[in-house]
């Protein structure tokens, strides 16, 4: 969707054209060198057109670097999970296949070994032949969110290695999480991620719309590059017709991006809460008006939070042991991928699967450490429409629910918005005065734009307009400044006229 989808529609070629007063909107061309321009029809489009177009340039001049950033760090963090396999392969994986596995006890005595200092929180068991257990510990000294992960050998319970991990990421995913979401500047950095997000579907839907209204002599040129044209015009097919491809997708990662955002992301949780659309979570308390389970919103707040990760305090008097534990669980249906919260004072063990590639597996019970009776329990299928849209939306964005052909399509989606990017600065580049101003770009849409809007469209447009920004702060407070900076070069421009 372009940065500049402003036609000038003087010469084929704008770049070559001396600079002249800027004029009210012209009506788009034919993709057709030579075919000349019709009058546009009448209408809201017709009037509205001139103001999107202003919008969707001045959005994508100012707002297309945090686009262009976000795209590259996301585009990074979509090889992550293939390049952490590779990096630690020899603390994921087991040296040979077993014929048996030693109990989970065993492989927690070995990890208790080996941190000494530290409290197991939870545990991984091997989720498959080839792969180690995971005994997440807190450790003290370590910043909020880490822990220190041992990875045991499920047959021998010999411990592979001993990482720093935040959630289920491994310290590569998880600094190159970060990198996405901040920026390595910590709550200051997170602005530029919401800022991004926020704007993403306003400049996709905006540029499928001008895409889309634009007349042209090939209905296949709506879908596809025009391999004929030259210049400006095939730098603008090609940016129209990837636009239109990725839009869906753009549009998605917007919306889902927006869920753990620190401003908009607490009016979504609001407003899904109010909707009845809240992530239930199982109960563990032995004891009525006992506190468990998880925060609603687990897991939205970041790329590497895990799903129901407590800390446990004093463990109760009679414990029958994680192995009997994990059994009653599996025997309860309970079985892939699990994560084990051990039992806390008051509570007792949490086991949850987190196998989040189609078909979903989700379901927890909590178990009484007492005599391994299953206290509560929480099917995915139990969950309220919107938790479980909400579910996928964020593992869709973070690349698990179609594993590796997720990731793929992410790491597309990246390299689009990039493209997208370069060819909107490019056409900016390709449409100004003359060539002999090598400095100057193309002009915006000129101002007024929103005078010629029916007052019919224009009230409810100013209406959605302002609850929107309400609802997503950044974008509110960004457009508010860009109006008030436009309306001041107005002044100044006017000033220096007269």
């Amino acid at each position: 969707m372009s940065l500049d989808e402003v036609q000038d529609v003087r010469t084929p070629d704008a770049a070559a054209t001396p600079a002249t007063p800027a004029t009210p909107a012209t009506p788009d061309i034919p993709d057709t060198p030579g075919t000349p321009a019709a009058s546009p029809k009448p209408g809201a489009w017709a009037a509205l057109r001139p103001l999107l177009l202003r919008v969707h340039f001045y959005a994508g001049i100012l707002i297309a670097p945090l686009l262009f950033l976000a795209a590259a760090t996301g585009l990074l963090y979509a090889g992550s999970w293939q390049a952490e396999k590779i990096v630690y392969s020899g603390e994921l994986t087991v040296a040979r296949v077993g014929e048996s596995t030693v109990p989970l006890s065993a492989q927690l005595t070995a990890a208790r070994a080996t941190v000494p200092g530290g409290k197991v929180v939870g545990v991984w068991p091997a989720p498959d032949s080839e792969s180690t257990t995971r005994v997440i510990m807190e450790v003290p000294g370590l910043e909020e969110g880490q822990t220190r992960t041992v990875f045991v050998d499920p047959y021998t319970a010999h411990v592979n290695g001993v990482l720093t991990t935040e959630g289920d990421a491994l310290p590569l995913r998880a600094w190159l999480s970060e990198f996405h979401s901040s920026l390595h500047l910590g709550e200051f950095g997170r602005n530029y991620s919401e800022l991004a997000a926020s704007w993403l579907w306003v400049v996709a839907l905006g540029g499928l719309a001008l895409w889309i209204g634009r007349r042209r002599s090939r209905k296949a040129l709506l879908v596809l590059p025009d391999r004929a044209a030259a210049g400006r015009r095939k730098t603008l097919s090609w940016h129209g017709t990837v636009g239109l491809w990725a839009v869906a997708g753009l549009v998605g990662l917007s919306a889902t991006g927006l869920t753990w955002s620190k401003y908009a992301g607490e009016n979504i949780g609001q407003l899904q809460d109010g909707l009845g659309g809240a992530t239930p979570s199982v109960s563990a308390a032995l004891t009525p008006g006992s506190e468990a389970g998880s925060d609603a919103h687990a897991g939205h707040t970041g790329h590497t939070m895990p799903d129901g990760m407590e800390m446990p305090a004093t463990p109760p008097a009679a414990d029958i042991g994680i192995d009997r534990a994990v059994a009653a669980a599996r025997a309860a249906g309970v079985t892939h991928e699990l994560r084990v919260t051990l039992p806390a004072k008051g509570n007792g063990y949490v086991i949850k699967e987190q196998d989040k590639q189609l078909p979903v597996h989700l379901d927890s019970v909590a178990v009484d450490p007492a005599d391994g009776r299953i206290i509560d329990e929480l099917r995915f299928a139990d969950y309220p429409l919107l938790a479980k849209l909400t579910r996928f939306g964020i593992d869709l964005h973070m690349g698990k629910t179609f594993g590796l052909a997720n990731q793929i399509a992410l790491g597309a989606l990246a390299l689009a918005v990039m493209f997208l990017v370069f060819w909107g600065y490019r056409m900016w580049w390709l449409r100004r005065p003359t060539k002999d101003r090598a400095l100057s770009v193309g002009r915006a849409q000129p101002r007024g734009a929103w005078r010629k809007v029916p007052a019919a469209v224009l009230l409810p447009l100013a209406a959605v307009t302002a609850v929107v920004g309400w609802f997503v702060p950044l974008l509110g407070i960004s457009l508010v400044a860009f109006l008030a900076v436009d309306v001041l070069l107005g002044a100044v421009a006017a000033r220096r006229a007269a």
